[in-house]
Parts: C-alpha cells; sequence; structure tokens
C-alpha cells in the first residue's frame, strides 16, 4: 500500500534533499504515496493518498499545498466494488495523454485483497481553471481473493505509442497490463504480466533511461511510522514486459532487486519512488517518515544521478 513536502532553499543541481518540515497542518499536509511529479499551466503537481485523492501543488518556497481532492462525490461504484473502503483512496499516479490528465488510484482497505484501480479525467490540474472538473472513468483492474496480484498502487508509463500500468501488492508480486492508450482504460483482452516477486512487495515504478527500462519497487513493511520497514530496491530489462533482473543478474522474479535507498538517520523507511526532471535535472521523488517528528509522513526529493548503466542519489 503507498499512503505522504519540500524544504524552502533547494537550487536544482546542489547535492541536498529538499524535505518540509515545520508545517504540521492546515493547508500544508502530511504527504504518503506522491504520484508522480508533472508540470501544468506553469505550476508543479503532484497527488497523494486521502480522502478523495489530495492534489497538492508547489508554492514558490518549495511547500506542497492542498489544492483540493479529486473527488468531492465519490463514484458510486466505488462502494459496490469495495464496501470495505471509507472514501481513503491510495497511491495515485497522473499522466498527460493528448488533451486529457489521466489519474489512477486505488481502492482498497488495509491488508485486503479486495481492490480495484480507477481512473478519473480531466482537461486541467489547476482547481482555479475553468474547465477545471474530474471525469470518472470507472475501473481498469479488480482484484479479489484467489487472483495472483492485489489491484493497488498502479503506475502509468507512456512509451512508443503504448501505455502500460505497473501494480501490485504482496501476494504473488508486481504485475504490468497494457492500456489502452485512447481510453485509458486495460486494453481488451490484456492479461497482467508478472514482473517482480518477494515476500513483501509494492509500489512499482517504471522509468525508462539509455535504453533501459527500471523498474522500482519497495520491499518491506509501509505505514507504521518510525516501524517501518520500507526501502527501495531496482532492477532493470530491455523490455517494458520483462524479465527485469539486478546487478547481480538475479531476475526480480525470483526475488531480485538491487539495493536503493533505504533507511538513513531521521529518513526511516523511503518508499513510492519516482522520478521528476526539471530544467534538465533529474529527482528522486518519495515519502518517508520523519524520525525527528514522531514518523510524520512527508516528501523528499533527492538529486539522481545514472552510474555504470544504474541509477544512484545524491544526498
Amino acid at each position: 500500500m503507498r499512503f505522504v513536502l519540500l524544504l524552502p532553499g533547494l537550487v536544482l543541481g546542489l547535492i541536498r534533499p529538499v524535505v518540509a518540515q515545520g508545517w504540521e497542518g492546515g493547508d500544508y499536509p502530511r504527504i504518503h504515496d506522491p504520484s508522480t511529479v508533472v508540470e501544468d499551466g506553469g505550476g508543479v503537481w503532484c497527488l497523494s493518498t486521502g480522502q478523495g485523492v489530495h492534489l497538492l501543488k508547489r508554492e514558490a518556497d518549495g511547500r506542497w499545498k492542498k489544492a483540493g481532492p479529486v473527488f468531492a462525490a465519490l463514484p458510486a461504484w466505488h462502494k459496490a466494488e469495495v464496501p470495505e473502503n471509507k472514501g481513503h483512496l491510495w497511491a495515485p499516479d497522473v499522466i498527460r495523454v493528448k488533451d486529457r490528465w489521466l489519474v489512477y488510484y486505488s481502492v482498497s482497505s488495509f491488508g485486503s485483497q479486495h481492490s480495484a484501480i480507477g481512473l478519473a479525467s480531466g482537461k486541467t490540474l489547476d482547481p482555479t481553471a475553468k474547465d477545471y472538473g474530474w471525469k470518472d472513468e470507472g475501473v481498469v483492474i479488480r482484484s479479489r481473493r484467489g487472483d495472483p496480484y492485489n489491484a493497488i498502487d498502479p503506475a502509468i508509463i507512456a512509451d512508443g505509442g503504448k501505455l502500460w500500468m505497473s501494480f501490485g501488492s504482496f501476494w504473488e508480486g508486481i504485475f504490468l497490463i497494457e492500456l489502452d492508450a485512447e481510453t485509458g482504460l486495460a486494453k481488451k483482452e490484456a492479461k497482467p504480466v508478472k514482473l517482480a516477486m518477494y515476500p513483501e512487495i509494492e509500489a512499482p515504478f517504471i522509468h525508462k533511461h539509455g535504453g533501459y527500462y527500471y523498474l522500482f519497487v519497495n520491499w518491506g513493511k509501509c505505514c507504521r511510522g518510525v516501524e517501518s520497514t520500507y526501502e527501495i530496491r531496482v532492477g532493470r530489462s530491455r523490455d517494458v514486459r520483462g524479465p527485469y533482473v539486478d546487478r547481480d543478474g538475479v531476475d526480480l522474479k525470483d526475488g531480485g532487486g538491487s539495493a536503493f535507498l533505504a533507511t538513513e538517520g531521521r529518513f526511516i523507511g523511503p518508499g513510492h519512488a519516482s522520478i521528476f526532471a526539471e530544467k534538465g535535472k533529474e529527482m528522486l521523488v518519495h515519502h518517508f517518515y520523519d524520525k525527528d517528528r514522531r514518523g510524520r509522513s512527508d516528501l523528499r526529493m533527492l538529486p539522481l544521478k545514472w552510474k555504470d548503466g544504474w541509477p544512484v542519489v545524491g544526498k
């Protein structure tokens, strides 16, 4: 499950982390399970887990501020699909396809395989724009007891005119399904393909760089504050569909996954990775639990570099 703020003073390119601190409430929320960070209408935006899915905008000083929920009223199918869900929607992701923004999100309850990934579409991410508004596009994929996967934690990649969604949590691991590039929903007759497996695995993200596709995943447990054991692992493949292998050549389906980012100092349980490029610099986006603030979940961005064909982060 992927349930998560930025500190002023970071100039992109400096080897120094961006992290929110000191804003405990009001419009400056906890951030958990941050989506891919994107630009729209001159602003920088992301979404996170929350009631109705939180839309957040980055302010000039680097703080992330609430911009409003995607859903003022939840689609009726949420209750029909997952009666246990109370409107707390998890782990959104966002991508622009032609003239629409597509927002994917999880409808589930903690520890359950009774889940669904939903889709909403809109023209803009800016709630102040005259054409702001979201259309419910329904269910992308669902899971029930007996399925090999849990239908949560969607992450989207567009590649060569095709659209793909990685997803999954625990059970039999991380999966990939092809989406219809026109509708954003699962392509007709598409079947999920397994990408990675580990006893405690979730929160996938695929990024293309230098001829490889890189699959970032989380191992461990989230959502326990300073007791969280999340860490980020990575593998790569020449094909978005895999197989993904780690630095030692071990297939991620067989438990492989090279260590990438783990707990260090106050930054407990880093997870839910994505990559944001701005002004020619790449940043690793992720949440963590702040040991200095009683395990509060926040967002951090670290400079991302590539060495010998593998990603590395600066601190």
